[in-house]
């Protein structure tokens, strides 16, 4: 790792904490949740799954990955072509691009019960897109929902009851202030699982349900006739069925975990790995469920830039191409064994848990936060970006995870020293890591 004595990178996000509102524009990049005054907020250049600061300073990313935007690797050199190619001929105009034809096609050759295809450029916005789609089509209002579906007032209204609602579906301390409380009972969260928590849902909020939102998978698998459970419910009650691929779609199975679960939603939404690092996002459905597409003012000038097009184009036939799904999920258990392996090595007590594609894992310990804290800190020092989620990418190579193997038992072992010695918030060169959503300054 090269060493700086300049800390450019440091000193640039302390300034920046005083002019952006949170320091930076997405809670799971904010330094303060991996290591703060320590984690690299900056990057020069990223390539492959390695990163290299504004210092110079050189990592592997064996952590979140660009939250799981980058499947096929950072600055993939067949998508950067595609790319390069239409900002050459010109990424936007008063016309339309070509590519958001051919990838509306791709999508919907992949999904055969879908017809229609809407874009934009970012998950939280395309969810916001879809619910108003279902909104207009069915001319009810509640939304029933079920894991993470991003920031927008539809979907944090949840929390506007006498409870935090959505404990469990998001970080803590995501306070709903500034949606409107005329929003509270219009949104309704249930656990993924729990039949009789979604059929309550459906018995009384039925006939104003509008859609069912949730994610078809995460870290686990539904249990056996879950998911039919929800399609026939919805159907009964003339509720749409939305699926939230924005993270799991494309790394644990090809076109979406619901093609590999054999459910047919109304609608499915994808984002994230879809553009490779690039910004796009498409929510498709069938005619029916997408009717309230063409009844609702639904529209955005940079929805009709090249780029995204074009990249999602590439990204989706190189994805195909490599076989990412069967990669990912090999390289992730070679992972979550190298983290079992290091920790009974050590004897620390850490939990590996989720699917080959997302590994993560947890200390089961009254110090798992400060355990966290210090496992960053370390692999840092190593040259490596970590946290407990890992997002598996085809720039995972065996060659990486050997050297993340070194750096992994080196650093569990000052895990366990620092235990037996009871000594691990003294070994903290800073505060400790965050645990949910807190205000900067």
């Amino acid at each position: 790792m090269t060493t700086s004595n300049t800390h450019k990178t440091q000193a640039l996000y302390q300034h920046a904490r005083t002019i952006i509102p949170g320091g930076v524009h997405l809670l799971s990049k904010r330094p303060e949740m991996f290591a703060p005054d320590q984690w690299p907020a900056y990057y020069r250049e990223a390539r492959g799954c390695e990163i290299w600061d504004l210092d110079d300073r050189h990592y592997y990313d064996l952590g979140i990955n660009s939250v799981g935007a980058c499947l096929l690797g950072y600055a993939d050199p067949d998508v950067t072509r595609a790319v390069e190619r239409r900002v050459r001929l010109g990424s936007m105009c008063s016309l339309n691009p070509p590519e958001e034809v051919e990838l509306a096609e791709r999508l919907c050759a992949l999904h055969p019960w879908a017809s229609k295809v809407r874009l934009a450029r970012t998950g939280g916005e395309l969810a916001a897109v879809a619910v108003r789609i279902a909104r207009a089509t069915t001319d009810r209002s509640a939304i029933a929902i079920c894991g993470y579906h991003g920031w927008a007032d539809w979907y944090l209204a949840a929390n506007l009851g006498d409870n935090d609602s959505l404990r469990g579906h998001l970080l803590p301390g995501l306070d709903p202030l500034g949606v409107p409380r005329e929003l509270r009972n219009t949104t309704f969260p249930f656990t993924y699982n729990d039949k009789a928590a979604f059929a309550k849902i459906i018995r009384e909020q039925g006939p104003r349900l509008a859609a069912v939102v949730m994610e078809p998978c995460r870290q686990y698998d539904p249990d056996p006739g879950f998911l039919e459970f929800v399609r026939e419910e919805t159907r009964k009650a003339g509720v749409l069925l939305i699926f939230d691929e924005i993270t799991i779609g494309w790394r644990f199975h090809h076109g979406g975990a619901h093609l590999k679960f054999g459910i047919e939603p109304d609608m499915a939404m994808f984002a994230k790995a879809l553009g490779n690092g690039h910004p796009i996002a498409a929510v498709i459905g069938t005619a029916a469920a997408m009717e309230g597409a063409h009844t609702s003012f639904i529209s955005s000038a940079y929805w009709t830039e090249a780029v995204g097009p074009a990249a999602a184009c590439a990204t989706l036939e190189k994805l195909a191409a490599v076989d990412a799904v069967g990669f990912v999920a090999r390289q992730g258990a070679k992972i979550q064994a190298l983290l079992r392996q290091a920790a009974a090595a050590h004897k620390l007590p850490v939990t590996v848990k989720g699917y080959a594609c997302t590994p993560t894992f947890t200390f089961d310990h009254a110090q798992a936060n400060a355990l966290k804290t210090l496992y960053i800190q370390t692999l840092l020092e190593k040259g490596f970006l970590g946290g407990l989620l890992i997002f598996v990418t085809m720039a995972h190579t065996d060659a990486v995870l050997d050297k993340f193997s070194t750096a992994l038992d080196e650093t569990f072992a000052e895990l366990a020293d620092a235990l037996a010695k009871n000594e691990v918030e003294k070994r903290l060169k800073g505060p400790q890591a965050h645990q949910g959503f807190r205000r900067l300054i």
